[in-house]
């Protein structure tokens, strides 16, 4: 075995290997569309090692030059499915199978021309060059802007242009006088070897970018409430210090409300009864909010929410809302005549200022509410003329 035969069976196994690798991550992935798309390119593209082998050591070396031929450029517009899939730039099936069957129809055109002629080099290395430059676009112009995406779009930018490059290379080294006698040039070495290091790359980039997205949505599961849908305590707080260091110079406000005699809705009604409640109280909020804000979860029946850009007065105003909005809530496994009712408590953190004490400001406004009464807000007084804790008895 030659060296350009060892790296035909190195590219065949690598190819395999993603292969098996992205059906797996297929069981995992949001992405799962296009990780059997990727599965599905690189088995196809695997192939191809198979038939240059076959075409250098059978006689039937035209039919298995063509076949080499559409495996490979069949994977790739696999891939590129994959990566339409992913990136928001869906392939085109009617136009996937045009480029498919003209590619073919072209290699059958050629096969015969001298193959160290420029026509014959570069209208070899043209379909592959147009399918995977495609594939980068379709990244490069995107919405996502990690640098992942970045680094993938521009790999297949460069993997793209190197099919020209190697119809240049065809040309200067020579590609054999017949396709049987491709194996043993200096240019089938070259090729292939560059092949296993662009299929490693563009395969380890691939998989980086939806086993990311694993771990986001794995991170994502892991701080969200799940009864409630919103955010629990800890994906809250991770919520916020992102919100504050997005604008660490403006006014934020906080707003910790807790559904009144919850208890009683339990005993009343039992566990499902409350459990139903706070789904439908957690409904409200998601709806309630800005884009914005952080809300969460952060106890039994408490709650809190985090107001981007947003003076004290605005706050009391939606507290206000928010607690009309409640009464207004209806659960149907529950009687016509249940009412919920909740109590507000609101503070304002100044800059430069710890969320948390504005936290617990808003936690002792809330304690303000329930005291004298609850179903109301209260709003804790202005950092810098008293003391944390300290309210003002606003309804």
């Amino acid at each position: 075995m030659n060296g350009a035969a060892f790296f035909l069976a190195v590219n065949f196994v690598i190819a395999i290997s993603f292969s098996l690798v992205f059906a797996v991550v297929s069981t995992r992935s949001r992405s799962r569309t296009a990780a059997l798309w990727f599965a599905a390119g690189f088995a196809v593209a695997s192939l191809s090692a198979i038939g240059e082998l076959l075409v250098a050591y059978t006689q039937s070396d035209r039919f298995w030059a063509i076949c080499a031929f559409a495996t490979v450029l069949g994977g790739m517009i696999l891939l590129r499915g994959g990566v339409g899939e992913l990136y928001g730039r869906k392939l085109n099936l009617l136009l996937a199978g045009c480029v498919l069957t003209a590619g073919i129809v072209i290699d059958l055109l050629i096969y015969d021309l001298p193959r160290g002629t420029a026509l014959h080099a570069f209208s070899y290395q043209a379909p592959f060059a147009l399918v995977v430059l495609s594939s980068a676009i379709a990244v490069l112009s995107s919405t996502r802007r990690l640098v992942i995406d970045r680094v993938l779009g521009g790999l297949l930018l460069g993997t793209g242009l190197h099919f020209p490059a190697k119809a240049g290379l065809a040309i200067a080294a020579g590609a054999g006088t017949t396709a049987k006698d491709y194996i043993h040039t200096n240019y089938a070495l070259i090729s292939q070897s560059s092949t296993a290091i662009l299929v490693v790359a563009v395969g380890l980039t691939l998989l980086s970018v939806l086993v990311l997205e694993i771990m986001a949505d794995e991170r994502s599961n892991s701080e969200k409430d799940e009864l409630s849908g919103l955010a629990n305590r800890r994906g809250f707080e991770n919520g916020v210090r992102v919100a504050i260091a997005s604008a660490p110079k403006a006014r934020h406000a906080v707003i910790i409300c807790d559904l009144d005699h919850f208890k009683s809705i339990n005993d009343t009604y039992g566990h499902h009864g409350g459990d139903l409640v706070i789904r439908a109280f957690g409904d409200l909020l998601r709806a309630s909010v800005a884009r914005s804000a952080v809300v969460g979860r952060i106890g039994g029946e408490e709650f809190a929410i985090f107001m981007p850009n947003t003076t004290a007065e605005m706050a009391m105003l939606f507290a206000q809302a928010l607690r009309g909005g409640t009464m207004g809530i209806t659960v149907s496994a529950l009687p016509a005549s249940f009412t919920v009712t909740a109590s507000f408590g609101v503070a304002e953190l100044s800059p430069g200022s710890d969320h948390t004490d504005a936290m617990r400001d808003a936690d002792s406004a809330l304690y303000e509410a329930k005291r004298f009464g609850r179903n109301r807000v209260r709003q804790a007084r202005d950092f810098g003329f008293s003391e944390p804790g300290q309210v003002k008895a606003v309804k």
